[in-house]
């Protein structure tokens, strides 16, 4: 990656931050309504215990999720490529999970799931999965013409075209729906405890911030925000290294 690449996003939320940090003293606006970017790392710092036991059940969710999602997506997406009429008669199942919004589905998982995280796990994989089939089922049917022509010439069967023609061709694809998901899965984690309202020892940041709202804990609010917000920006940083190295001589990563 470029110098350049990293100087200047990083020099505009400095710059922010300074700009917020210095308005906060000038305008002297109490922590309560908004803190200044120190008094957050205070907070971060003085609720380190707490939040980082949540923020570590947010990661484990997540990173299920995601895990999950890339699992079934890869595999319905190979069962929509080999068989069309499946494809046909199940994506508009898909279809109808990925427009539900998650905020209707969480309560009717809690009724129905009795663990608390097995079924923010669920609400989760929702969110996280449409991206990565959808994706990966337009990956597989962008392929050459003329080379499946010449696989069907050579006799080559279903599953050896799948392997060797259909899944190369739609690796980016799939890594473009996976950096998609990996943001929705920290989304989906998060509106799903929130909905919950679940409370106690083994629970995410959702939790903690609702918890700092009930007692007007504004810092630690925005402390929780500020591991959200790591959180995404690393899983997005790690995918997108991941689709780099992958992807080496794809000209549209270069």
């Amino acid at each position: 990656m470029k110098l350049g690449n990293i100087f200047l996003p990083t020099a505009v939320c400095l710059t922010l931050l300074c700009g917020w940090e210095l308005f906060v003293r000038w305008a002297q606006v109490p922590a309560y309504t908004l803190p200044a970017p120190s008094v957050v790392i205070e907070a971060l710092i003085a609720n380190w215990s707490s939040l980082f036991g949540s923020w570590w059940f947010t990661v484990k969710i997540t990173l299920s999720a995601l895990g999950l999602a890339c699992l079934g997506g890869v595999l319905i997406a190979s069962v929509f490529a080999l068989s069309p009429g499946t494809e046909r008669a199940l994506f508009p199942l898909a279809v109808v999970l990925q427009v539900t919004p998650i905020v209707a589905v969480a309560p009717l998982m809690l009724i129905y799931i009795e663990s608390t995280m097995a079924a923010l796990l669920l609400c989760a994989w929702i969110v996280a999965f449409f991206p990565i089939l959808s994706n990966t089922v337009i990956g597989l049917r962008s392929i050459d013409k003329n080379l499946l022509d010449l696989f069907r010439l050579y006799r080559a069967t279903p599953w050896q075209r799948l392997a060797l023609l259909r899944a190369p061709s739609a690796l980016p694809y799939f890594l473009a729906g996976v950096k998609i998901s990996g943001g929705l899965s920290l989304i989906g984690a998060v509106t799903a405890e929130m909905v919950a309202g679940a409370a106690g020892r083994d629970t995410g940041l959702a939790s903690r911030i609702l918890e700092a709202s009930f007692r007007t804990e504004t810092p630690k609010m925005f402390a929780a925000l500020l591991l959200l917000v790591v959180t995404g920006v690393m899983v997005f940083l790690i995918l997108n290294v991941l689709s780099r190295k992958l992807l080496v001589h794809q000209p549209s990563f270069e």
